[in-house]
């Protein structure tokens, strides 16, 4: 992925692939028609076949083109970034001692008597061709120049009669660079003209030029963004579609996640029906396709991230799996919020934003909690002491007793016990979210209104509603993409006795 990010032929080539299939028109699919019948369409179930290593890896082209081009598409932020190993580490390690071990050879070389210029030569023949790459078509006046300047050819005749003139070449390489790079790269340039050991002046040639590439890169993603954005829909549904074709077993997680989702809402059906008196339990529920795929889509919410996403949501993984961890802690400070209220919110009901500053008090000691490392009972024990110790400031400031010792050891407890399983308030809490972002599903795509906040929530109100739209926008941007796939599926999960044509 980095190999492409860093080529002008691989970012030129994800531009022709999304040119093409923004020539193929897709249709809305109901549940009567057949979508096996359309070229754009997912294909209906065919008998399995052995994939080829060549299908296999063909495969994972496209899922890395079109993960690459969602990434570019949906996250203004993305861009590449220039990386190298960590000097402590062992591959860092090793790259320094053969990078220094090919300089010294170099410098040996041009020190001898008369010179050695083959490494050199070879050194001004990738520049050359590095250079050629940062040009866009018909700089023909600069290509010939570089071509000219930097002929091999007549490099090794002048090395022959001991006449390179290799300072001179270095000179007019850092000027063309100096033309043809982001402004961000001056500086850099400027150090460059400064350095007068040839080999170090080399070395630093190439580490400006790898600068440089990651420029390119990030200038080619800028300008293929706006492109990617009016066409991803049409080009993620083909590429999924040419990995379908590949893979067959492609959509299997797909398909197990939507059939946990209709077993659910079968069985939230059966328990609705059992409490109901008079109820037909002979009848057949009837299930929402629409209701089934949110339901699927909340269960991403509390995904257990160590497992595999469903294939359709690889693309939107990180952002989802950030969601969720946001989400998490979000709970805690709803959480801590409602038990301080619930003990002490007579004391201290009429100071002003009280919940905020809990929120304040609660957040810097959560930041940490994705990590592995991290202790939440710990950090809410840490909490739950500030928390008290806010409180008797609060009711001392005014005048008022402070908290008894079993009234702090109460709260205390209270908060600690936040982390237990079918903790009641922890519980409380998880519903109302999942509550909010389920009727957040369930409102019209073109409406931008949020739907009311449960209670016990307000204090995160802004947080929930800004996570709302994100998770909200990546829902509705997936069912595009892959609305016509999860047809097929919910018609043969659902309808599966149904003639084609006639299913509702």
């Amino acid at each position: 992925l980095n190999d492409e990010q860093n080529s002008d032929s691989d970012s030129s080539r994800l531009s022709e692939s999304t040119a093409s299939s923004s020539d193929s028109e897709y249709s809305r699919q109901s549940f009567n028609s057949d979508s096996s019948s359309k070229p754009s369409s997912p294909a209906s179930a065919s008998p399995p076949k052995i994939i080829t290593f060549d299908e296999l890896m063909a495969a994972a082209k496209n899922l890395s083109d079109l993960t690459l081009a969602h990434e570019i598409a949906v996250n203004a932020n993305f861009c590449i970034k220039h990386e190298d190993f960590p000097q402590n580490s062992l591959a860092g390690t090793v790259k320094q001692i053969v990078h220094k071990a090919f300089w010294d050879h170099l410098e040996l070389e041009l020190n001898e008597d008369p010179p050695e210029y083959e490494h050199a030569i070879k050194l001004f023949e990738e520049i050359k061709e590095i250079l050629l790459s940062f040009l866009t078509p018909g700089a023909n006046r600069i290509q010939n120049q570089i071509c000219e300047v930097l002929d091999t050819d007549l490099i090794r005749q002048q090395a022959e009669h001991n006449a390179v003139d290799i300072h001179g070449l270095a000179n007019y390489i850092i000027n063309t660079m100096g033309k043809l790079c982001a402004p961000i790269r001056d500086d850099d340039i400027k150090q460059l003209k400064a350095t007068d050991n040839i080999v170090e002046l080399l070395r630093q040639i190439f580490h400006v030029l790898d600068l440089m590439k990651v420029d390119m890169a990030n200038y080619t993603i800028q300008n293929l963004r706006p492109y990617l954005q009016r066409n991803l829909v049409d080009y993620e549904r083909t590429k999924f579609q040419e990995i379908l074709e590949e893979t067959p077993s492609a959509l299997d997680l797909t398909t197990e996640w939507i059939k946990e989702s209709i077993e659910d809402e079968l069985s939230s059906l059966s328990d609705e029906s059992s409490s109901s008196s008079g109820a037909d339990s002979s009848s057949k529920p009837i299930i929402s396709p629409t209701l089934v795929l949110n339901n699927g889509y909340l269960k991403l919410l509390q995904w257990d991230y160590h497992k595999t996403i469903p294939e359709t949501l690889i693309t939107d993984e990180v952002r989802l799996q950030e969601l969720r961890e946001k989400l998490n802690q979000l709970k805690i400070i709803a959480c801590v919020c409602l038990i301080t209220n619930n003990m002490v919110g007579a004391a201290i009901v009429d100071v002003p934003d009280f919940a905020e500053q809990l929120k304040r008090i609660s957040v810097p000691l959560l930041e940490d909690m994705n990590k592995k490392t991290f202790d939440l009972k710990e950090a809410l024990n840490a909490i739950a002491v500030q928390i008290c110790g806010k409180v008797n400031r609060s009711l001392t400031e005014r005048g008022l007793p402070t908290l008894t010792e079993e009234m702090q050891n109460n709260l205390m407890g209270q908060i600690a016990h936040i982390v237990e399983e079918n903790n009641p308030v922890s519980s409380l809490i998880d519903k109302r979210i999942q509550f909010f972002m389920r009727s957040l599903l369930a409102l019209p795509s073109f409406q931008k209104s949020m739907p009311t906040m449960p209670g016990g929530l307000s204090v995160i109100q802004k947080e929930m509603e800004f996570l709302g739209s994100q998770y909200a926008s990546i829902v509705n941007f997936n069912k595009k993409v892959y609305g016509p796939f999860y047809a097929n599926i919910l018609r043969k999960l659902l309808f599966p006795e149904a003639p084609m044509g006639k299913t509702e």
